[in-house]
C-alpha cells in the first residue's frame, strides 16, 4: 500500500501523474472516498496527466463521460453513486467498458463490487482538515466493500 498527501485540488494532477508510474500498465482505478472527498477533481487529474484538453466533469447524472486523449485513446469516467444494483451497470455495458484496454475510472466501486476486475488499482481518499490522504493498493487491501 502506497500512501500520498494531496494538500490542495491543485495537486491532483502531481499526485494522478506519480500514481500511473507507480502503477504502470493499470486501467482500471477505483475510487473511494465520503461525498466532496475529491473523487472527481483526482480523475480530472488523471485526464490531464495522460492530455486530455477538453472539459471534464462528474458524471453523477450520465453514469458515464468518455474522453479523449490527443492521441485518439479512450477515457471512461463512472460515477455509480446513483445505481440502485449490479444489474444497472452490467445493462450500461460496463463490463466491456472494463474489459476494452481504455482507461476507467470508478467513483463509488463499492455500489459494484462483484463486477470489480481484478488488476484494479484501488485508491482511498481521506479528508483530515483540508488536507486529503490517499491510499492505493490492491482493492483488497484499501477498500470498504
Amino acid at each position: 500500500m502506497n500512501s500520498y498527501l494531496m494538500p490542495t485540488a491543485e495537486d491532483a494532477e502531481r499526485i494522478a501523474g506519480v500514481l500511473l508510474q507507480t502503477f504502470p500498465g493499470r486501467r482500471i482505478w477505483l475510487l473511494q472516498g465520503d461525498m466532496g472527498a475529491g473523487k472527481t477533481t483526482l480523475i480530472k487529474g488523471f485526464c490531464k496527466a495522460l492530455g486530455v484538453t477538453g472539459s471534464t466533469g462528474s458524471p453523477t447524472f450520465s453514469i458515464v463521460n468518455e474522453y479523449l486523449t490527443p492521441e485518439g485513446k479512450r477515457i471512461c469516467h463512472f460515477d455509480f453513486y446513483r445505481l440502485k444494483n449490479e444489474t444497472e451497470a452490467l445493462d450500461i455495458g460496463a463490463e466491456e467498458y472494463f474489459y476494452s484496454g481504455d482507461y476507467c475510472f470508478i467513483e463509488w466501486p463499492e455500489r459494484i463490487p462483484a463486477l470489480i476486475p481484478e488488476e484494479s488499482v484501488a485508491v482511498k481518499i481521506e479528508t483530515l482538515d483540508a488536507v486529503r490522504r490517499l491510499s492505493a493498493g490492491a482493492p483488497e487491501e484499501i477498500l470498504s466493500l
